[in-house]
């Protein structure tokens, strides 16, 4: 089966050309002006832009934390991700005190395999250090996934020497980490401040100044300084403020390699949202918070200089109820929000409609640069013949809103409920099949686990 794409725009990095694409089997055959098959099935897409299948790098389906577990495992979670445009994430999995490498992989494939509508890889969150772990990571990075993550806060953070040893590490074996920067004895001692001058932590517009804009200066900052010792590259994942992209440009000055994503949450809201009323403003606790409005300013022209290498959307979902938790205490609060399917749409309104950024940038900021930093290109990332036929077809005239009603997440509220927008994933092909359209899943469950080791 042959499906010839004819008459739309591809979009790269590079620029925007109007050229047809050949399609066989799962993957790109050819790629060309005025392509002509005749056994191919034609998909007429003019007037439409042509995308790679978008990449979501930052995810947590069916993760365990504050006593709960996630709103979305992975069968709503990808889902959600298809139906906006997102045909590849990399979730994730996460090793817990006590357990191996492998043990923590194959928890997560047991969360994964076979429920999944978008295909996956998985970062590995390490939280337990020790020889074995760091002779056991040579051959994670060799066969199974080459990226990382530490935290520098929460009852999973790594200390300082722990930061440098996995840093030293990752560097010989050829990966990478993304680090999440908070400094936590900032947080820690401004909850208790809260608590005592306060009487409690119930008035969610408190929430914020636990979490300063300092609190992720400092931490990036001390990151970047252990890296440097090292000599190996990071990326400072879901960077929220200016603060901390300052801190980035002068490691950058001084000869550093430094990696950035940032996220549509903290690009289309503000730290307002907690003073809404306390039930509302809970649906909005993420961490880092959300900031001031200036910053938006900062990151957007960050983008729109090419500063900032991806934008991921740390979707991490609960339901209204999982996040009264937090009703008498809002440290008890789960903290995340879905975006998973909103991502491209958001980026498209908020970043192309409005002249903050180009078509071409959110092509690479959403397939290309995710895809060659945790090593997935060409298979993912690209329309190029041997890449896999990840296509979004999208209709730059569509006008629909965004409503909790019509999403795909098993969350049951839209943190961006009534947004209209102008442009949509009309068609999304997975690997050649198409799998969803205009909003609507059409094939489930037809991802496949995608390895992306330094071999």
């Amino acid at each position: 089966m042959k499906l010839l794409f004819k008459g739309g725009t591809i979009v790269s990095g590079d620029g925007m050309k109007k050229l047809d694409i050949l399609v066989k089997g799962e993957k790109i055959l050819a790629v060309g002006e005025d392509l002509e098959f005749r056994d191919a099935q034609i998909v007429d897409v003019r007037g439409k832009l042509l995308f790679p299948g978008f990449i979501d790098a930052h995810t947590h389906m069916a993760l365990e934390v504050s006593n709960t577990i996630t709103a979305d495992k992975f069968e709503t979670g990808t889902k959600a991700e298809l139906a906006g445009g997102t045909t590849c994430i990399v979730d994730y999995a996460t090793q817990y005190p006590g357990e191996s490498l492998r043990e923590a992989l194959n928890n997560w494939h047991k969360k994964a395999d076979g429920q999944s509508s978008c295909d996956y890889a998985f970062h590995l969150a390490l939280t337990d250090w020790n020889e074995d772990i760091s002779r056991e990571l040579e051959e994670v990075v060799q066969k199974e996934t080459c990226s990382f993550k530490l935290y520098m806060t929460y009852d999973t953070m790594v200390d300082d020497e722990t930061m440098y040893e996995i840093l030293s590490r990752l560097k010989e074996l050829g990966g990478i980490a993304g680090v999440h920067c908070e400094n936590n004895g900032i947080i820690q001692a401004r909850l208790k401040e809260v608590l005592k001058t306060k009487g409690g932590r119930k008035d969610v517009s408190d929430y914020p100044w636990t979490r300063p804009k300092e609190a992720e200066a400092e931490a990036v900052s001390r990151l970047l300084k252990i890296a440097k010792c090292v000599d190996t590259p990071v990326i400072v994942v879901h960077l929220s403020t200016a603060a901390g992209y300052r801190e980035i440009l002068r490691a950058r000055e001084a000869g550093q390699t430094v990696y950035i994503e940032t996220c549509p949450q903290y690009l289309v809201m503000d730290e307002s949202k907690y003073s809404l009323p306390a039930e509302e403003a809970r649906h909005y606790m993420i961490a880092p918070p959300l900031r001031k409005k200036k910053n938006q300013e900062v990151l957007w022209q960050a983008l729109k200089e090419g500063r900032i290498q991806t934008i991921a959307t740390d979707h991490c979902s609960f339901t209204k109820e999982q996040k009264m938790a937090g009703a008498e205490d809002f440290s008890k609060t789960p903290c995340g929000m879905p975006g998973a399917e909103e991502r491209p749409a958001l980026i498209w309104q908020f970043g192309v409609n409005e002249n903050k950024i180009t078509a071409e940038q959110m092509c690479i900021y959403l397939s290309e640069n995710p895809a060659k930093l945790y090593k997935l290109y060409p298979w993912k990332g690209a329309l190029i013949p041997g890449s896999d036929a990840d296509i979004v077809v999208w209709n730059p005239d569509t006008e629909w809103t965004m409503t909790a009603e019509n999403q795909q997440s098993a969350c049951d509220y839209c943190p961006m409920e009534g947004t209209k927008i102008r442009g949509r994933a009309e068609q999304v092909y997975l690997r050649g099949r198409l799998a969803a359209e205009n909003g609507r899943v059409l094939e489930e469950k037809g991802g496949v686990y995608v390895h992306h080791g330094a071999e």
